[in-house]
C-alpha cells in the first residue's frame, strides 16, 4: 500500500514536471519568432505619402531608411550611411548594414539610406533623398534618443560623393513648410568619406558615377557644381577621409583635393591614405594591411565628442 501511494505521488510529480517543461519550451518557441522579426530589415519611407519626382512605387522608387539603434548611446550621436555602387546599385550589406552594426557597437545610432539611383533618376533627386534623411533623423531625435546637433553622414565611393554633396550643398530648413520634417537642417554635423568620388572634372572623375547621376552629356556648369572640391566653404562640416594610393576605380586625388580644400577653408579634417589596396574595402576586415583604418576613425570620433571616450 505504501509503495502504491508513493507511486501515485511520483506519477503526479512527473506529470507536473512534464507540464512545466512543456510550458517553458512553449514560451521559448513563442519568443523565437519575435527575435527573428527584430533582425529582419525594416525600411521606413522618407516620404510616406510618396517621394517627390517618384516614377513608381517599387522599392527602387521609394527612398527609405533602415534604423539601427544601439543599446546605449551615451553621447547621443547618429550617422546617416550612404552605401556606394556608382549611383547604379547599392552595396547595402558591406557599406550599409555592416557599418550600422559597427556604429552600434560604439554606442552610435546608424541609419542606412536607400536612395534612388541612375540612370532612372538624376540629380537633384539623389541629393534630395540624402537631405531628407538628415532631416528625418533630426525630426525623430527624441524617438531615436539622439542629439539633433550630432548627426553625421558617412559615404562610400559614389555614396561618398552623395555624402560630400550634402556637406557642401545644404540648407538650414524651411520653417514655413507644411511638413514639419522640412523644418530641420540638412547640414551634416560631420562627414566620413571612404574612397569617395568627389570630382566630376577630368582627369580624376569617376565617369560611371557621373553618367548615372547626370546623364551622358551634362551641362559643364552642373559638372562643376557637383565637383565638390570646388564647393567647400568655411561652413563645410569636419571631415574624416580614407583612401588607398593605388585605388583602381576612384583616383586618390579625389580625397586629396577635398582634404586640401577643407584645410584651405579652415575646416577641421583628418585623412589617412594607405599605400596599397583595392577599391570597395568597406571596413577592410579581409585586408590585414588596411584593417587599422576603422580604429583611426574611432579615435577621431571620440576626439570630437561623437563617440564615447575610452
Amino acid at each position: 500500500m505504501r509503495l502504491r501511494t508513493f507511486s501515485i505521488f511520483t506519477l503526479i510529480g512527473i506529470c507536473l514536471m512534464a507540464m512545466l517543461m512543456s510550458s517553458q519550451a512553449s514560451g521559448q518557441q513563442a519568443a523565437a519568432p519575435a527575435a527573428v522579426a527584430a533582425s529582419t530589415p525594416t525600411w521606413a519611407p522618407l516620404w510616406p505619402d510618396g517621394a517627390p519626382a517618384a516614377l513608381g512605387t517599387a522599392p527602387e522608387d521609394v527612398p527609405a531608411v533602415e534604423v539601427f539603434l544601439p543599446a546605449k548611446n551615451p553621447v547621443r550621436s547618429a550617422v546617416v550611411i550612404c552605401p556606394g555602387g556608382g549611383y547604379a546599385h547599392l552595396a547595402i550589406d558591406k557599406e550599409g548594414e555592416a557599418i550600422a552594426h559597427w556604429l552600434n557597437d560604439r554606442g552610435i545610432a546608424g541609419i542606412v539610406l536607400r536612395y534612388r539611383l541612375g540612370p532612372r533618376y538624376h540629380h537633384p533627386v539623389e541629393l534630395g533623398d540624402a537631405q531628407r534623411a538628415l532631416r528625418y533623423v533630426r525630426a525623430h531625435a527624441e524617438q531615436f534618443g539622439i542629439d539633433k546637433n550630432k548627426v553625421g553622414i558617412w559615404g562610400f565611393s559614389a555614396g561618398g560623393h552623395l555624402a560630400s554633396t550634402t556637406g557642401t550643398h545644404f540648407d538650414l530648413g524651411n520653417m514655413s513648410a507644411t511638413d514639419p520634417i522640412d523644418h530641420e537642417s540638412s547640414r551634416p554635423d560631420f562627414m566620413v568619406l571612404c574612397y569617395p568620388v568627389i570630382t566630376f572634372e577630368l582627369p580624376y572623375d569617376h565617369n560611371g558615377s557621373k553618367v548615372n547621376l547626370l546623364g551622358n552629356s551634362p551641362d559643364p556648369k552642373l559638372v562643376a557644381f557637383l565637383s565638390n572640391e570646388q564647393q567647400v566653404t568655411k561652413n563645410t562640416p569636419p571631415t574624416f577621409l580614407y583612401h588607398t594610393s593605388d585605388d583602381p576605380a576612384v583616383p586618390v586625388q579625389n580625397s586629396i583635393m577635398f582634404y586640401s580644400a577643407l584645410v584651405s577653408n579652415g575646416v577641421s579634417a583628418e585623412m589617412h591614405i594607405y599605400q596599397h589596396g583595392p577599391h570597395g574595402t568597406g571596413l577592410a576586415q579581409s585586408f590585414p594591411e588596411l584593417r587599422s583604418w576603422p580604429d583611426l576613425l574611432e579615435h577621431w570620433l571620440v576626439a570630437n565628442g561623437w563617440a564615447q571616450g575610452y
